[in-house]
């Protein structure tokens, strides 16, 4: 899939990997729209990239609808999410346990079932953002490693519902494998992990191997979208020094 002119709606592109993301998105020709909830965060994109704004809540269920219907996507890169409440198991609410779940989850489902029940066009694609922690789990993340691996399953059970409407959508998972310094999840992260170590931040980082910045991110997201060899894969992980690995190959 080329890129040069495709319409992509990119949540959560106003920071951390979604603004990597959208960065090269842009640098390679596409037509791109970023959501998210701060106006502020915003502007300094759409002035910056020249891309389009909008701004909105994930887990609305009718701005899902309403923007996909008004911007019919070619490609839609779910990227959006909470920065998960740190902590043991035995030191958290259920609050801070399922915030990535009433964040992340909800807005999968909203957006997964408007991309389905639109639907957008044959051809289309929809990449959902997962998590290393999903395969691995994260016990200082409270409910984040579940939210971001039910998200996996989401991505294929879409798939599912793709092949049995006919609608010719293919639904695929982007696993980045490491934390990423600079953002928000991964700073969060990172530090607590640190802490728990009783090591320096930077040095926990290091144990990942090769850095992989938001836009270095954003490049390997869109190898899996141009090149031909990444087409019928389902999940792949993302990581600085190894680049791009299919976790999963069959996209149905």
């Amino acid at each position: 899939m080329s890129l040069k002119d495709k319409n992509v709606v990119v949540t959560g592109g106003s920071r951390g990997l979604g603004l990597g993301l959208v960065e090269a998105l842009v640098a390679h020709g596409a037509r791109v729209t970023v959501i998210a909830r701060n106006i502020d965060a915003l502007e300094p994109v759409r002035a910056r990239l020249g891309v389009a704004t909008i701004s909105a809540d994930v887990t609305d269920e009718t701005a899902a609808h309403r923007i996909l219907a008004e911007v019919r996507p070619d490609i839609l890169a779910l990227n959006a999410g909470a920065k998960p409440r740190m902590g043991r198991l035995d030191q958290l609410s259920w609050a801070d346990f399922t915030a990535t779940w009433d964040t992340d989850v909800k807005a999968g489902l909203y957006w997964l079932q408007a991309a389905l029940n639109l639907p957008l066009r044959p051809g289309s694609r929809v990449l959902v953002g997962s998590s290393g922690a999903a395969g691995n789990g994260s016990p200082l993340s409270g409910g984040y490693a579940g939210a971001k691996r039910m998200l996996w399953f989401m991505a294929r059970y879409a798939n599912g519902v793709s092949e049995q409407k006919g609608l010719g959508i293919r639904f695929q998972t982007i696993v980045p494998q490491q934390m990423v310094g600079g953002t928000g999840v991964g700073d969060a992260g990172a530090a607590a992990y640190a802490r728990a170590m009783d090591i320096e931040r930077e040095a926990f980082l290091a144990r990942f191997g090769t850095p992989m910045p938001p836009r270095e991110f954003g490049e390997k997201v869109v190898s899996v979208l141009d090149d031909p060899k990444y087409a019928e894969g389902f999940a792949f992980g993302l990581k600085g020094d190894t680049g791009i690995t299919m976790l999963e190959g069959a996209a149905a």
